[in-house]
């Protein structure tokens, strides 16, 4: 089965050494000094309640009535805010270059038509100019591969909305395999996560007739045959967790209504997550290898059920724990937690393929087969995996350098590796991949460098480059390095900068400093034309901090800022700013940070813990009150990340750097830029609303703007983006180069 799904651009190539440094520690930051800014200020900040407990902060919160995403008072605010924040930006000389410059890049009818394999063929999710909300296509491999591809259009969504009346933005096609005729579509109406589901024929081109149908939800569903669906989704009244996702998952036949559904499993309305969901794992030839389903218990943890004749049974894995596929009678996947068994004591991080009989509960099954596939050393990990029938295909990196790895499968002989190619250095990315022929699209690229996409025959260890995206701004005259700073518990940060090859180190270089730092998300180098155009371009220096809550060096990278230890990834951040303006990169005047959802923690307290490092923000679909957080859906699902503000001590290291509560009257800060959605369904827009409402109340200068359709991941039309990224380069111009 392939997910067609609209995606981020593919991760990248990466240039420059980075020397090793120690795996990371878990560190109590329980006895360590409070951060800079608190120390900085004898009085407690006038909005950080006395009281923690819930009621005591929602108490101490004047702008509640911010938190109705559509309330009169709300979007008064919104259009207010709207109208200044855009005579700023969009009355700027540069708004209409950068708009236009944006634009040709975003709608470019030369770039690199992202394949997924479709049957006997190969489908694209294709935006342009002439098609902002997108077509749905497919050729035959051959016609890909050529210079001048033939699509035909299976469905055209710009079409569909103007018919229906409606704002749809596609978010992908779940395709029953092997013949992948039969796909479960998803669309969202002003692109929220939540989606409508409906069953398309790409034999005919129609929807089909008696069609399975799925009203609005976050649905997790699964095709168990060709008229029966795993679905957990919204089944009533007591049936979503207080994240707003399911617990239940029931099994729908042909022609059942939701109502009439069998369930097949039930967690808990107290489970955390992102929701109970299914997975059914297929061979080549589309025979179901297994039914598994993953029942989160918070952020990370979760239980794993195996579907046996109908019955769940819990299987004996660690709950934390990533599933990537089933091969023959093993389970594929990477640990996020050290893994013992008698006599076996397995590291997290690692890649494994475990024999299915030895963790059934009650099973005495021995087996020779070797099950370690790949152990990392405290600088890898392991990202992207795709099983195939008789190999595993991995991206692995070493100190955020890519390589893509294929195992083979040889049972008590191990798993021997075989490299494909790729350059130097790269950061690489898996695609699509195909069972039945044991064919995977990969693709690599760098700041400086396009991406390049390949197609690899895995069983013979070969690949054919089919296409190299064009260069969309001058990168001859840049360099990339990689450099290291030390963090407050003297842990080694790596961080790349993109600079101009003459750059003049007197600290007078505009800089963007990028970071994310969470959720175990690795950011690796990627090609970014419109930052290389509209900021490289124009004399400015970009910079990624691969801070610690980021996957780069695997689990123990991330969970090392877990919870109660969160202030270190912000102490990374801020001595990533520190290590740039020593070296003379840049200097307070010329920095500025940029970070959108989990990085919207983090610029917001950047911004309350260190302004005198940054002159500008541009904080975009942020967390920010995060003592209120999980009341804004879906942010109970996060807990496992930041920690229970409903828990006392909990809510004390929270309050601690919780930019909302923390800002300060007399505070220098810099002219901030807040940047939310009205339709982000996954990061409540109240957060954003309400930094800038107390930003005004306290007499600090800042702008905010909020698109009304798009949703969380900005994915909803490439023209509408253009416009996005216009604002925020015209913005940082003004704060950095002005």
């Amino acid at each position: 089965m392939n997910r067609l799904i609209l995606s981020a651009a593919i991760p990248a190539l990466m240039l420059g050494a980075c020397a090793s440094g120690p795996a990371p520690e878990l560190v109590d930051i329980a006895n360590m000094p409070p951060p800079p800014q608190v120390m900085a200020h004898d009085a407690r900040p006038p909005r950080l309640p006395a009281d923690l407990t819930p009621a005591g902060v929602r108490a101490a919160d004047d702008h509640l009535a911010l938190e109705e995403v559509n309330g009169a008072e709300a979007m008064a605010f919104v259009a207010e805010s709207n109208r200044k924040a855009l005579a700023s930006l969009e009355g700027d000389r540069r708004y209409e270059t950068f708009r236009r410059q944006a634009e040709a890049i975003l709608t470019a009818t030369d770039r690199i038509p992202s394949p997924s394999f479709l049957g006997d063929g190969i489908g694209n999710f294709w935006q342009d100019a002439a098609n902002p909300k997108g077509l749905w296509r497919r050729t035959t491999l051959d016609s890909y591969r050529s210079a001048e591809p033939r699509w035909e259009t299976m469905l055209d969504i710009d079409a569909l909305s103007r018919a229906e009346g409606r704002d749809w933005v596609w978010k992908g096609a779940d395709c029953l395999a092997p013949d992948e005729t039969r796909c479960l579509v998803s669309l969202s109406d002003g692109g929220k996560d939540a989606v409508v589901v409906r069953e398309f024929d790409t034999s005919t081109g129609l929807w089909v007739e008696d069609g399975f149908i799925l009203p609005e939800g976050k649905h997790r569903l699964e095709w168990l045959d060709r008229d029966t669906l795993l679905v957990a989704t919204d089944f009533g009244p007591n049936t979503l967790t207080e994240s707003g996702y399911p617990f239940i998952v029931k099994s729908l036949q042909r022609g059942q209504t939701l109502a009439q559904a069998t369930e097949v499993y039930r967690g808990d309305i107290g489970d955390g997550g992102y929701g109970v969901s299914p997975s059914v794992y297929r061979n080549g030839a589309g025979e179901v290898l297994g039914v598994l389903i993953n029942r989160p218990l918070d952020t990370f943890r979760s239980e794993t059920w195996e579907l046996v004749d109908g019955r769940p049974v819990k299987l004996n894995l660690p709950e934390r724990v990533s599933i990537r596929g089933m091969m023959g009678g093993q389970l594929v996947l990477t640990l996020d937690e050290a893994w013992s068994r008698p006599g076996r004591e397995t590291p997290a991080g690692s890649l494994m393929a475990v024999v299915m009989e030895t963790v059934r509960p009650g099973s005495l099954a021995i087996s020779n087969a070797v099950e370690t596939v790949f152990t990392p050393t405290a600088r890898q990990s392991v990202e992207d995996v795709a099983v195939m029938d008789d190999r595993i295909v991995a991206s692995i990196y070493d100190n955020v350098r890519g390589r893509t790895a294929v195992f083979r499968n040889r049972g008590e002989f191990g798993w021997p590796e075989t490299a494909l190619p790729a350059p130097e250095n790269a950061a690489v990315h898996l695609g699509s991949s195909s069972r039945e022929s044991g064919r995977i699209f990969y693709s690599y690229e760098g700041f400086l460098t396009p991406p390049t996409l390949a197609l690899a025959d895995a069983r013979a260890g070969t690949a054919e480059v089919l296409r190299a995206a064009p260069a969309r701004f001058d990168a001859s005259t840049h360099v990339v390095e990689q450099f290291e700073a030390t963090s407050s518990d003297g842990t080694k940060i790596p961080y790349f900068v993109v600079r101009p090859k003459d750059l003049a180190v007197d600290g007078h270089a505009p800089t963007i400093i990028y970071g994310y730092g969470g959720f175990q998300v690795s950011k690796p180098p990627i090609y970014i034309p419109e930052m290389g155009r509209l900021w490289l371009e124009n004399g400015g220096v970009y910079v990624n901090a691969n801070i610690r809550g980021g996957g780069e060096f695997g689990p123990a990278w991330h969970q090392s800022v877990l919870k109660e230890n969160r202030q270190l990834a912000f102490d990374d951040f801020a001595a990533v700013a520190r290590d740039l303006q020593t070296r003379g990169i840049t200097s307070p005047r010329r920095t500025g940070i940029y970070g959108r959802s989990n990085g919207g923690v983090l610029t917001s307290v950047a911004v309350t813990q260190h302004p005198e490092l940054i002159h500008a923000a541009v904080i975009e679909s942020p967390l920010i009150d995060m003592l209120r957080y999980h009341e804004l859906p879906a942010g109970a699902s996060w807990i496992g990340e930041y920690g229970d503000p409903r828990i006392p001590e909990e809510a004390a290291y929270i309050a601690r750097y919780s930019a909302y509560q923390q800002l300060r009257p007399d505070a220098d800060y810099p002219r901030v830029y807040i940047t939310t959605n009205t339709r982000d369904d996954r990061v409540h827009p109240g957060h954003a609303r309400k930094f800038a409402a107390r930003l005004a109340e306290q007499g600090h200068d800042h702008l905010y703007y909020e698109e009304t359709s798009g949703g969380h991941s900005n994915d909803a039309d490439p023209v509408a983006n253009a416009r996005r990224w216009a604002r925020h380069y015209v913005y940082l111009a003004q704060q950095l180069m002005d």
